[in-house]
């Protein structure tokens, strides 16, 4: 009998731990319950900060290709046996300096011809004089001078060719002896200074005038800072591109430049007011190089793409996505997306 009372013990025992356990067990559940819905329903919490509107410098990169500042071809008026070139590639040349001999025999034929018209003209003249022949004819003769003294001028010219500037010669196409046309045999190229054109967007068509200092970086000089100046601004603007071009001219009296080298301008065009917003507010989408930032309006986070300027030590200028004095997220935007409610926290 003791031990039927034992064993109705023992179940009621265990009958009352588990039914504590269970009561144990529902309770945590509940509760987890209400702190997922306390979860999900808590306003997400985030420091701000405004949006400033402040003149920020205009530090505006273009590029460019470096150009000679003087590019001549050096070439015949006529197809003509060239006699011998005196200068190589490489060369440095001065102006007026000959560069190739032409065979004279075109020349030496025309000069032959100019000296009989001349005797003839002499004495059709005289005949005028005295009455042997019309004015009609003696102009005709006067005429056929004229025009044999320039062919005979032009072929002598061209029996010695010069170089009609100081610089460099960056190109040779024949060799002694070929007969060429009007095929440049030469390409002498003034190297000191040099020039630089850029396309500058029309928003700054009022700002860039002749004479401005600029400073230009080459990719073989990277510790190195040129200076140049605005040597012409093309008066229209592009239609398709919305762009003007500028000529910038850089001295190089090293010669440490050439033609050819790809050239970073960077122009001043003073200061313009801008928003800023500190660095910490711009997020970057993962996997590109697009920016955007949370804009706080109404307890709600708005996502903003961004187009950013100049950094400014830890501010940033923003061209576009955000205007001043609107409140951006600079703490807890990882919990963030578009349209989430915020609690703003100091």
């Amino acid at each position: 009998m003791k031990t039927a009372n034992k064993i109705i013990g023992y179940a009621c025992l265990a009958a009352m731990l588990a039914g504590a356990a269970a009561c144990e067990r529902s309770k945590k559940l509940e509760e987890s319950a209400e702190k997922a819905v306390a979860e999900a329903t808590a306003k997400v919490q985030v420091k701000i900060a405004t949006a400033e509107r402040q003149n920020v410098e205009q530090l505006v990169e273009f590029t460019g290709t470096v150009m000679a500042n003087v590019r001549n071809s050096i070439s015949s008026a006529g197809a003509t046996r060239i006699d011998k070139i005196k200068v190589e590639v490489g060369d440095n040349v001065k102006k007026g300096q000959t560069l190739v001999d032409m065979e004279p025999s075109n020349y030496l034929q025309a000069a032959a011809q100019l000296e009989n018209l001349k005797v003839e003209y002499d004495r059709a003249k005289a005949l005028y004089q005295s009455g042997g022949i019309s004015k009609q004819q003696l102009d005709q003769l006067k005429t056929q001078l004229e025009v044999s003294t320039t062919v005979t001028q032009n072929l002598k010219e061209n029996t010695r060719l010069v170089s009609p500037v100081s610089g460099v010669i960056t190109a040779r196409n024949f060799d002694n002896g070929d007969v060429v046309g009007s095929a440049p045999i030469l390409v002498v190229e003034q190297l000191n200074p040099l020039k630089v054109r850029i396309n500058v967007s029309e928003e700054y068509f009022a700002r860039v005038k002749t004479g401005m200092k600029v400073d230009i970086t080459f990719e073989v000089y990277p510790d190195k800072i040129f200076r140049g100046n605005v040597s012409l601004v093309y008066p229209t603007i592009d239609a398709m591109t919305r762009t003007f071009t500028v000529e910038i001219s850089i001295p190089n009296e090293q010669m440490l430049i050439r033609p050819g080298m790809f050239a970073r301008v960077n122009l001043n065009l003073g200061t313009m007011p801008r928003t800023i917003i500190p660095d910490i507010a711009v997020q970057k989408q993962q996997g590109t190089n697009d920016r955007f930032t949370f804009v706080i309006k109404d307890g709600v986070a708005q996502r903003r793409p961004l187009v950013l300027g100049r950094r400014l030590n830890d501010k940033v200028e923003v061209l576009s996505g955000v205007s001043s004095n609107e409140q951006v997220v600079v703490a807890g935007a990882t919990r963030l997306v578009d349209k989430t409610e915020v609690e703003v926290v100091k």
